[in-house]
């Protein structure tokens, strides 16, 4: 009798320890409701009315971005577009003030020292959709996102020596062919949020339509100007790091042997 409880007490003993060495637990990241702000770079091509006056331009922004428990994402968003260079004559935004040569002539008779570049700023408000892809990064997968929003578009003067007289303050307004209207964005690619959320970040394709119209009443080029709204398109490359504001923490924990 006491063989077979000593032979009973060495099983469960065996098996107590088997179970212990063989058990693994693996911390889940569940999907969380979570709020960011983020800053974000693009090199953008223009096409349409764009493509007419402007080169491809660079694109700077910032935002925030509240993502909920079912991976629904509402958003607001600020960019600042620059670096674009003038791909049209310089006669055609300039006029009379640019000579047989090419040149503008400042005010003391010489060849001026003039940049140009285009400038524009977005600012919208949109929504998304994170699909994961895997089921133990339940906050990260295919991020597809669509806003709606105004843009501007401008030309920027930079008279470094500031003899330009027809450039002279208000005067550039009438050669700045300012324009504005409603634009909307598409954006796929792929977000990442880490378990350390810091090391978070999206990139993806995106793509912007806008029509505009002249905001100045006048252009000293091409007279009178008129409310006809234009089509435009810039499509580029984006990259985002994500800025964790907040968190509510959800963490699933599996036992697996």
């Amino acid at each position: 009798m006491k063989k077979i409880a000593f032979i009973s007490l060495f099983l469960i003993f065996s098996l107590s320890i088997f179970g212990q060495t063989t058990t693994r637990k693996e911390k889940i990241d569940s999907a969380t409701t979570l709020i960011w702000t983020e800053a974000n770079f693009s090199y953008q091509f223009p096409f349409g009315e764009l493509y007419k006056t402007f080169k491809p331009n660079f694109n700077l922004g910032t935002g925030f971005t509240c993502k909920t428990a079912s991976n629904w994402s509402y958003h607001i968003r600020f960019n600042y577009l620059f670096g674009s260079g003038i791909r049209c004559d310089i006669k055609d935004i300039l006029g009379n003030m640019v000579n047989s040569n090419g040149d503008v002539i400042d005010g003391y008779g010489m060849k001026a020292t003039l940049d140009m570049e285009g400038r524009y700023w977005y600012l919208a408000a949109g929504f998304g959709k994170i699909i994961p892809v895997s089921s133990r990064m339940r906050n990260s997968g295919i991020w597809i996102t669509a806003d709606v929003g105004y843009f501007v578009h401008k030309i920027h003067f930079t008279d470094n020596d500031h003899l330009i007289d027809q450039l002279d303050g208000d005067y550039k307004k009438g050669y700045d062919q300012r324009s504005a209207g409603l634009c909307m964005t598409q954006f796929i690619g792929y977000l990442h949020l880490g378990k350390l959320r810091v090391a978070s970040f999206y990139a993806g394709i995106e793509i912007s339509e806008m029509w505009t119209a002249a905001t100045r009443n006048y252009n000293f080029v091409y007279g009178p100007t008129t409310d006809e709204k234009k089509f435009s398109a810039l499509l580029g490359i984006k990259v985002g790091w994500i800025v964790p504001l907040y968190e509510k923490k959800k963490t699933q924990t599996l036992y697996y042997r």
